[in-house]
């Protein structure tokens, strides 16, 4: 009785060792400290792609700019010629490329990992080289595509853009309104990314057929969302404010940072927009992520290259 007691009282302790270490890990990954290093290491890695193959890398981040500025350039030339779209002026589409280009440079700056475009690395079977990893998944999905060296050049212009449309717009610039714009930026950016991983959900149940899909939702109808709605019909206001929220991208808010949300909208909308969405998608994706880890990826399967 004596040992049976004493292997019982072992089995509790090992149980109750085994409860706390997880939750002694979990902690320890989410603090600020932690992310921060994870960040660090991600800028060290992208650091030393720049210096190991300069050339490419420069080339690379020049095409992204001129991608960009190429696409605000074309819409501002529009407006310069007709002094104006749909009631905006000049410089007001101008503060509006300005915002869509910080918005593009905050893609690059965090996303150059694929960890936006999520359904690549499901469709690709990549999924599980992060489970084997000794840090949760969305730990590693915030901190693996970040890439300030390489991938800040749009951000910068689009920030040299906005101080010189506040200048022509002669905008009083306050704390509260950075704090505002600030605001924005994180809001469309949380609309980006929770309608990628609402669409990348499709991947963990066909693979082959959706490893694109978030690149169809992001820069598939991404040249909408650099046009200017003002003057539109409300029956195409109105979808591209929901169904497809091209019009939250730039139009939107760039209207709601200059003091006069269209529609007689609220200025929180595009907030309240964001969180039914990331409510949506987060639901969706963590069904589809139960199936995926019950079933498995049917991605190695005969398809040439790709078994």
């Amino acid at each position: 009785m004596a040992g049976k007691r004493n292997l019982n009282a072992q089995n509790g302790r090992a149980k109750k060792n085994a409860s706390e270490r997880p939750k002694t890990v979990r902690r320890a990954e989410i603090t600020l400290k932690r992310i921060l290093g994870l960040l660090a290491i991600s800028a060290k890695m992208d650091l030393v792609w720049l210096l190991r193959d300069t050339k490419y890398a420069i080339a690379g981040v020049t095409a992204d700019i001129i991608s960009n500025v190429s696409t605000v350039a074309g819409v501002y030339l529009i407006a310069l010629r007709f002094g104006g779209v749909g009631g905006m002026s000049v410089d007001e589409i101008l503060f509006m490329m300005a915002y869509s280009t910080m918005v593009t440079g905050i893609f690059i700056l965090f996303g150059s990992g694929n960890n936006i475009h999520i359904s690549r690395i499901i469709g690709r079977g990549q999924l599980e080289h992060l489970f084997t990893q000794p840090l949760s998944l969305p730990v590693q999905l915030l901190t693996n595509g970040f890439g300030p060296f390489t991938g800040s050049g749009n951000l910068i212009t689009g920030i040299i853009l906005t101080i010189v449309s506040v200048h022509r717009l002669n905008l009083v610039i306050s704390f509260g309104w950075l704090l505002t714009l600030s605001a924005c930026l994180l809001i469309t950016m949380a609309i980006i990314v929770a309608r990628s991983y609402l669409v990348s959900s499709l991947a963990f149940y066909a693979p082959v057929s959706a490893e694109e899909i978030s690149n169809t939702a992001i820069e598939g109808t991404w040249f909408l969302s650099t046009f200017p709605l003002s003057g539109m019909p409300v029956y195409i206001q109105i979808p591209l404010l929901t169904i497809m929220p091209e019009g939250l991208m730039a139009w939107f808010p760039s209207l709601c940072l200059l003091g006069r949300p269209p529609l007689h909208l609220t200025a929180y909308y595009p907030a309240i927009y964001a969180l039914l969405l990331a409510l949506s998608a987060g639901y969706i994706f963590r069904k589809g992520l139960a199936y995926y880890v019950r079933n498995g990826s049917n991605r190695y399967v005969p398809y040439g290259f790709r078994r």
